[in-house]
């Protein structure tokens, strides 16, 4: 029993991941989205009237409304499956079989260790074996995946893992360079850092292949 609660204090305090799976509990989607809100809108209340604050006050008698519908309906509405991201895929009639890169695509994740905003940028590049797919496509698998109580490792991995699974093919690279406002906000309360995570299959495993990707990512592309 001991040796258990030692182990358990470890995963809390270092914030261990063991899966590229996001821990779901069997009955995740027993409960409509609207009984969700209506029992996460009762507890927010209670969390606010345990801290002291007037929720009679014109300023806070929305706040668990609005909290309770952002989880369900915004930040986390990833974690239901009715919203995963249809990927279709189409011939690649060009016969393009370079590397394409989808770069600078907008990171807005919550940590789930604290709840705090994850924010940043994901780089995608593919390599095609005969399917191409749209390059919203890409972005929309980021966003999916992002909404969601996420450690930036796992959202790496599964992003590459589905557009792996939709483009038939291991050729797909992931880099994701992100802020995490439990250590800009919190804590240390170090501003500057962010947080740099890859995922390389198939020929991105090789070294050339790997170094073109990257040189790509630090191409200037901004335009005026």
């Amino acid at each position: 029993m001991r040796e258990e609660e030692e182990f358990n204090d470890q995963v809390a305090e270092e914030h261990l991941c063991f899966s590229d799976f996001t821990p779901l509990r069997e009955d995740a989607f027993v409960l409509t989205d609207q009984e969700k809100m209506d029992l996460i809108e009762k507890d927010v209340a209670h969390i606010l009237q345990t801290l002291g604050l007037d929720l009679s006050d014109d300023s806070l008698k929305g706040t668990p409304r609005r909290v309770a519908k952002m989880f369900v309906k915004d930040s986390f509405s990833g974690l239901n499956p009715d919203n995963q991201v249809r990927l279709s895929t189409f011939e690649n009639k060009y016969k393009y079989n370079q590397m394409l890169v989808e770069k600078n695509i907008v990171v807005y994740s919550t940590c789930e260790h604290h709840l705090l905003p994850i924010v940043g940028r994901a780089h995608i590049a593919y390599i095609s074996n005969g399917t191409v797919i749209g390059l919203s496509k890409m972005n929309r698998v980021v966003d999916y995946f992002a909404r969601r109580p996420q450690v930036q490792e796992r959202l790496t991995i599964q992003i590459v893992n589905e557009l792996q699974k939709a483009l038939q093919t291991q050729d797909v690279a992931c880099v994701i360079d992100a802020k995490h406002l439990c250590v800009n906000s919190r804590g240390i309360r170090d501003i500057d850092s962010s947080t740099v995570t890859a995922e390389f299959g198939g020929k991105f495993k090789n070294d050339q292949v790997r170094k073109e990707f990257l040189a790509y990512i630090n191409l200037d592309t901004q335009f005026n």
